[in-house]
């Protein structure tokens, strides 16, 4: 029995959206049922015990696609024995635009007037000019590098593996993340979640911030420990917090956070489904072609780092 051809794609699970298998067709690919396939395009973010069954029942793959840039769920089943791939990058531009919204609404007391019922006072900082910390160096930091630029900002990119970024004037690595947060107007949180990375900002990090400064999260709930945070802003140890991510995720409706005044919350919307669809549909099409014609794929996963 030959191998499947490369253009022997699958779209699972069954009840996968109809974009997707459009965005394959369009990277011309055939869909085929696993059995009879040399690639895997999964969709189902939250079911990776269903992935790994398929996997295990079809060694043959040779190629796995999963849906988004975070592929926590995925880890447990990540292996050498085929290319995995995910969304990494795809989300960078709207996640950065969202991260610099919520960042002029901290700094610029745009929450804080929202809120009020009646006239108030000055209040807020300049972006412009600010010392900014940048945790994280993909796609999302590169988004939001460029962003950053008319704003004459000095930034400080904190990342694994310490090399130039373009805009940044000064990278270091994570074992310099205190030096970092110490004396940045504004933090953003832009990396992936990795065993190293849950609880990265807990109360030994909040107290080194500036009291003036704002924390942004656009990555994930788990890199900062919610109930240190909490106490750090009902104390005023930094200025305040803006996440569009939580943990727990969703936050529930009673927790303390929904309530403090330089608190600011969204519910993980820094890149919506009606943003998302035509970027990773780009970005299957892509990844469809390059397998056919035996070329390296777009957001390889690092098996080894899981991310």
């Amino acid at each position: 029995m030959e191998p499947p051809s490369s253009r022997a794609i699958a779209v699972q699970p069954p009840n996968s959206p109809e974009w997707v298998r459009e965005a394959v067709i369009a990277g011309g690919g055939h869909i085929v049922e696993p059995a009879d396939a040399s690639a895997i395009v999964w969709t189902a973010a939250r079911n990776a015990s269903g992935l790994r069954e398929v996997l295990d029942a079809n060694a043959h793959l040779e190629w796995v696609q999963v849906p988004f840039a975070g592929i926590e769920n995925f880890v447990p089943i990540l292996d050498d024995n085929r290319i995995w791939t995910c969304g990494k990058g795809v989300y960078a531009e709207p996640v950065a635009e969202h991260a610099l919204a919520l960042a002029l609404a901290g700094m610029r007391n745009i929450s804080g007037y929202s809120r009020a019922t009646q006239w108030t006072g000055p209040a807020g900082r300049n972006l412009l000019g600010a010392a900014v910390t940048i945790v994280g160096g993909g796609g999302i930091t590169e988004s939001l590098v460029r962003l950053l630029r008319p704003f004459n900002c000095s930034i400080t990119v904190v990342r694994r593996t310490v090399e130039d970024i373009e805009g940044v004037d000064t990278v270091v690595g994570q074992e310099n993340l205190v030096d970092a947060l110490a004396g940045a107007d504004v933090v953003f949180l832009a990396l992936s979640l990795t065993r190293e990375t849950i609880g990265l900002i807990g109360k030994p990090e909040l107290e080194v911030m500036e009291p003036h400064a704002w924390i942004i999260n656009v990555a994930r709930g788990g890199h900062i420990v919610t109930d240190d945070l909490v106490w750090a802003l009902q104390n005023n140890i930094i200025g305040g917090a803006a996440l569009d991510v939580t943990d727990p995720e969703p936050l529930p409706e009673n927790h303390p956070l929904w309530v403090l005044p330089n608190c600011i919350i969204t519910p993980h919307v820094g890149n919506t489904p009606e943003m998302a669809i035509p970027l990773l549909s780009a970005r299957i099409t892509e990844n469809v072609k390059r397998f056919i014609n035996d070329e390296t794929l777009v957001g390889l996963v690092d098996v080894r780092h899981g991310y």
